[in-house]
């Protein structure tokens, strides 16, 4: 039996939240920001409006439960984050957080309660924040965010155990938001595609096979600065130029990984130069370098590769390079049974759908510790993500939404 959802309501609060974002920047509301806090704010609001019980737990996930006819038995989950990229889109993780909003109020309006409780989540710092690790909030209820990564810090000098005490998490205490293996029933993530594939096809829901693992480290490539007029420049150890050379190895190694048989792109997508005048000769470059494979052996080896084919060149300029290790996860396959009752759904509506992987990371990648996961994908214009002209209509939302909720009613009928 499927569950009538308010496809309007869904709509107007994908509208509500966009408005919270830089106004010089749209739709930007990145983690730990004003916008983003100011955001939260309303969210919460809105899931007690919805009848949930609300909590914000030590890692900072914002928590919305409907109580379940079954007390004793363990939750289904499902959510995403409302945090964006600079320029991000309006829809990315968003509409996971807000369609589980949607099915949760639904349910309670309806009168027909699962037998499971429904945990709705809003994981805090999927998009890499400024402390440079991504999936905060996951990360921290599959035990996985170390100490280290605590001390990690932003440009303007804060650490991460700072920011999430700013927001209200307890960064002392992050023990109590973990969750143990078995803890949660399952878990079914929504999301737009952020590709072209489903668009392409022109299929309305997609189901995700895997989700392939992130590496990122950071790369330091240090030389020295000097006065840009007066060093020659067969003198120089200009760490830009060698930094050039480096992001150019990394695309090349990319390139020849490809004729392997597994997905990888790799990319780099942040640097720091110093001293960045003008007038100075680049004395120290930063740079963060992505991996994303479905293999474990190319993200074990790949930073480490492009640093050895770069040596001689960087030796030859009188450059010298690091590499620290920032954030790291493995290639993850989606449940089975998950997978399925998200195709069953889709085949319940008359909603034609295909299996497809993922290249992006996501919350319910770190779940995967936890609970048995999946994932519902819709279609967005162009393939375009992660940029102002993200796009969804209010009719590819609800139909994700339908997925997501009879997703969840199969998973409750099934599970113990």
């Amino acid at each position: 039996m499927t569950l009538t959802l308010n496809a309007d309501r869904l709509g107007d609060r994908l509208e509500r939240i966009a408005t919270f974002t830089r106004p010089d920047v749209p739709w930007t509301r990145r983690a730990f920001s004003p916008e983003f806090e100011a955001g939260r704010r309303w969210l919460q609001e809105e899931f007690r409006a919805a009848g949930l019980n609300v909590r914000l737990d030590t890692a900072g996930n914002l928590v919305g439960t409907l109580s379940g006819r079954c007390a004793h038995l363990l939750p289904l989950a499902s959510g995403s984050h409302t945090d964006t990229v600079l320029g991000g889109g309006r829809f990315d993780g968003v509409l996971g957080v807000l369609a589980g909003l949607e099915v949760a109020q639904s349910l309670r309006e309806s009168g027909r309660l699962l037998r499971h409780p429904l945990e709705v989540i809003d994981f805090l710092s999927e998009e890499p924040s400024a402390y440079g690790v991504s999936c905060v909030g996951s990360r921290t209820m599959a035990g996985t965010l170390v100490p280290d990564m605590l001390a990690l810090s932003a440009p303007c000098g804060e650490t991460l155990h700072a920011a999430l005490q700013r927001v209200g998490a307890r960064p002392d205490a992050l023990a109590q938001a973990v969750r143990a293996p078995g803890d949660i029933a399952a878990f079914v993530e929504l999301h737009i595609e952020q590709g072209p594939v489903l668009e392409q096809a022109k299929l309305p829901i997609g189901v995700v096979t895997y989700i392939v693992g992130i590496r990122r480290v950071a790369i330091t490539i240090e030389g020295r600065a000097d006065h840009a007029g007066t060093m020659p420049l067969d003198l120089r150890q200009d760490a830009l130029v060698g930094n050039a050379h480096a992001v150019s190895t990394v695309r090349a190694v990319a390139d020849r990984f490809l004729t392997w048989p597994w997905y990888v792109v790799a990319t780099v997508g942040r640097l720091n130069v110093l001293p960045n005048a003008s007038n100075a000769v680049p004395g120290r470059v930063e740079m963060v370098l992505e991996v994303r494979s479905d293999s474990a052996e190319i993200l074990e080896v790949f930073p480490e590769t492009v640093i050895a084919e770069c040596q001689p060149e960087l030796s030859r300029m009188q450059l010298r390079a690091s590499v620290r290790q920032l954030s790291r996860t493995t290639p993850t396959p989606c449940s089975d049974i998950v997978m399925a009752a998200v195709a069953q759904a889709a085949a319940d509506l008359d909603l034609p759908c295909r299996q497809l992987p993922i290249g992006a990371g996501h919350d319910a990648l770190h779940l995967a510790a936890v609970a048995p996961i999946g994932m519902v994908f819709v279609p967005c214009r162009d393939g375009r993500s992660h940029c102002p002209e993200e796009w969804i209509d209010k009719t590819t939302a609800a139909n994700g939404a339908r997925v997501l909720a009879g997703a969840l009613l199969g998973l409750d009928r099934q599970l113990a």
